[in-house]
């Protein structure tokens, strides 16, 4: 069964990445001689954004009538979160939030489009990017509704409409597919994974070719918007220091990501999308408050699976148990995120999931240039625990280029280590890695290298254990034979 999970598991890559054989072979087949396939220097151009002009960006419903739907999973298949936001967000120096009570939170559904017997009430929330600092424009978002839909079949169709009857402003009829149960037997047909996303006309290109493919599940590991590519007043850039060096603090133009709601409603108001938060979701406001857009706008299960935090959470598809971790928050063995993944990873029933599979924004085994070994501290405190639970696969974002390594632990290849998966550049307006770190002069010595985020230097391989003296050589030694690059 798990060999032909890996063949499954690998075809969902096709929706990321550019495949340099005829076919690709699973890791059993394995350790394979590294092979780096380049990327043409002519496809590294800028990617272009949709405007706000864009008529699938553009507002289109009226008054409280819901927009910006989706639906993500509770922690089993018989529950799901369906999510939307009522009421048109505000921009400027003086806003004045929404009132969430305003506006109900009622979902109904059920598994005839008419009539819908069953009724779900939730909670409404607004947030702020708020800075205080004259000329920068402040933002509040539109009313945010999270409804837990429960008692649900496995494997079933269901029609669901949302918002407020109460007020006449309730969605168009939408549906979604509830998860297989979980067992060896049973898996999702295919799981599309991506990120880095953004929203340029490439974004669209990975989207529309990634609906084309019909998935049951996304998985979104990092980096959605890129809205803090931007001043409040809009105008974007690709380098924030370098054009805006004299804002007091990083801006970020919230608006870009209502037009991502907008856009992607088509395809995560049926099928359920998961996310996970990566470095362009900090957007850090006054009073040092970090992740509002991202905590805000997604639902999440975290109480579901015993997480108190949005950073962090699990879930079982089918056959499969995923682990969403957060690499921007402590990850130290005696935090609470350590703790609640090895309470987590001890309630797995292998019996009932035997495929686990975990995910985070930043890779630990990446050749490029690009965030090399940047999560080492991360790496650091968690590598063993999920060694020791005999993690399956492991999917990152961050570095805009894709990868597979082969199974290795603490690197050293190792038949009981994961497989890692760096998924490629979904389409947002930075640029594609391209240099790796084995080329001459790109090797970064190892006091280069401190933890970004938490501070700290955590590249003690470089001095001790299986890669004393070595540096790249041995993450380059245990990738796999495709390295390739997706725009």
């Amino acid at each position: 069964m798990k060999s032909s999970m890996i063949i499954i598991i690998f075809i969902f890559l096709n929706l990321l990445a550019v495949v340099v054989r005829g076919e690709i072979p699973t890791t059993l087949e394995g350790p394979f001689v590294p092979v780096t396939v380049p990327l043409d220097d002519r496809f590294r151009g800028h990617a272009i954004d949709l405007p706000a002009t864009d008529y699938r960006v553009q507002r289109r419903v009226n008054g409280f009538e819901p927009e910006q739907i989706s639906v993500s999973l509770s922690a089993s298949y018989d529950s799901v979160w369906i999510s939307w936001i009522t009421g048109e967000f505000q921009i400027g120096y003086d806003i004045k939030p929404l009132e969430p009570k305003s506006v109900g939170s009622i979902v109904r559904f059920g598994r005839l489009r008419f009539p819908m017997y069953r009724e779900a009430m939730g909670s409404s929330l607004v947030y702020n990017q708020l800075y205080a600092f004259e000329g920068l424009q402040n933002y509040t978002s539109g009313i945010i509704h999270h409804v837990r839909l429960t008692g649900l079949k496995s494997d079933t169709l269901y029609y669901y409409r949302c918002g407020d009857p109460s007020i006449r402003a309730m969605s168009e009829i939408h549906f979604f597919r509830t998860m297989p149960i979980s067992n060896p037997r049973s898996y999702p047909k295919r799981i599309a994974i991506v990120g880095d996303l953004g929203l340029t006309y490439n974004t669209t290109s990975t989207i529309n070719h990634l609906i084309s493919n019909n998935p049951n599940l996304v998985l979104l590991i990092g980096d959605v918007t890129y809205a803090n590519l931007y001043l409040t007043n809009g105008t974007g850039s690709d380098c924030y220091s370098c054009s805006f060096s004299d804002t007091p603090i990083h801006e970020t133009y919230q608006p870009r990501w209502d037009y991502w709601g907008r856009f992607m409603q088509p395809l995560v108001s049926k099928v359920p999308i998961m996310a996970i938060e990566g470095n362009h979701e900090i957007e850090e406001q006054a009073e040092n408050q970090t992740f509002a857009a991202y905590s805000s706008r997604f639902a999440f299960p975290s109480e579901e699976s015993g997480s108190s935090s949005t950073f962090y959470y699990s879930f079982n598809a089918g056959g499969i148990h995923f682990i969403m971790l957060g690499a921007y928050i402590s990850y130290s063995k005696s935090g609470d995120q350590y703790k609640w993944l090895e309470r987590d990873l001890a309630n797995v029933d292998r019996s009932v999931t035997p495929w686990l599979v975990a995910t985070w924004h930043p890779p630990w085994y990446n050749t490029y240039k690009a965030h090399y070994r940047e999560a080492e501290c991360m790496m650091v405190e968690m590598e063993e625990l999920l060694y020791s639970y005999k993690v399956d696969i492991v999917f990152n974002g961050h570095v805009h280029a894709y990868e597979r390594s082969n199974q290795v632990y603490n690197y050293t290849l190792d038949p009981c280590g994961p497989v890692y998966i760096m998924v490629g550049d979904g389409g947002n307006r930075e640029k594609m890695a391209i240099s790796h770190a084995d080329e001459p002069g790109h090797c970064p010595k190892p006091s280069t290298i401190p933890d970004q985020y938490l501070g700290g230097f955590c590249a003690f391989n470089f001095t001790s254990g299986p890669a004393k003296g070595k540096e790249w050589y041995i993450c380059s030694m245990v990738m796999a034979p495709e390295s390739g690059h997706v725009q």
